[in-house]
């Protein structure tokens, strides 16, 4: 008798955490990473791929990637996370300060080179100066998007189609993007790629030539693995 109800209890709890689990999983589900974005023009894509195309020389491993459809070129104007059934409202938002501030008419101008250090390896970019007018759009973009974000999760996330983990750290630079990556700590950048660190500070090292560029549309999308822009959920090209 006293095995039966130690099996009964085991059972139960058992049944418990995967209720548990499978509501969590369920409540994630309902919420999106997404990456409101630049989509920068052909200057900085054709200068972008070159370099994408260095990092994969250089290191072709696990989170190695080329710049394609679903690793778009971009500069990011704020990561956050949104409940999936605010999306068309989160949009609309956008759009209105997008018509307002009409950022694709800025130029940009590049500065160097920046990278994100993870295990041996660097997330690199290309970085860009920062101007009033960009910063002010993404402090509009900030205050707009403030009603619709919410915390999230590594689930909220384009998942990685070989099973992998999203990269740790992922989630909670989303959830700390607005107040660490917004007005003055503001760091404007299209990622290159992944590659090996002592690469990476020897290519930040050397001599670099700035140049100027525009963005083309506001775009916003699905967060992937590293920070990438997986998926395009809306753009403001019509």
């Amino acid at each position: 008798m006293k095995q039966i109800s130690f099996i009964k209890v085991v059972s139960c709890l058992g049944l418990i955490l995967f209720l548990c689990s499978f509501k969590y999983i369920s409540a994630q589900s309902d919420i999106t990473a997404i990456d409101v974005l630049l989509d920068p023009d052909k200057t900085m894509l054709d200068s972008a791929k070159v370099y994408n195309k260095m990092m994969q020389k250089n290191y072709s491993g696990a989170g190695s990637y080329s710049l394609d459809a679903e690793h778009t070129p971009h500069i990011t104007v704020l990561q956050c996370f949104v409940k999936t059934h605010d999306l068309e409202k989160v949009y609309a938002a956008v759009a209105n300060v997008v018509k307002i501030e009409q950022p694709t008419k800025e130029k940009i101008t590049t500065s160097g080179f920046y990278y994100f250090p993870y295990k041996g390896l660097g997330l690199a970019g290309i970085t860009a100066t920062p101007t009033p007018n960009l910063l002010n759009f993404q402090a509009k973009i900030i205050e707009a998007l403030k009603p619709y974000m919410v915390a999230g999760t590594d689930a909220a996330f384009v998942q990685n189609p070989d099973g992998t983990a999203i990269a740790a750290g992922s989630s909670d630079y989303v959830n700390g993007f607005m107040t660490d990556h917004s007005g003055a700590k503001y760091n404007p950048h299209v990622t290159i790629g992944l590659a090996q660190e002592t690469y990476l500070k020897e290519l930040i090292a050397k001599p670099y030539h700035k140049f100027t560029f525009k963005c083309s549309a506001v775009s916003i999308y699905h967060l992937g693995d590293f920070g990438t822009a997986r998926k395009k959920l809306w753009t403001s090209i019509k």
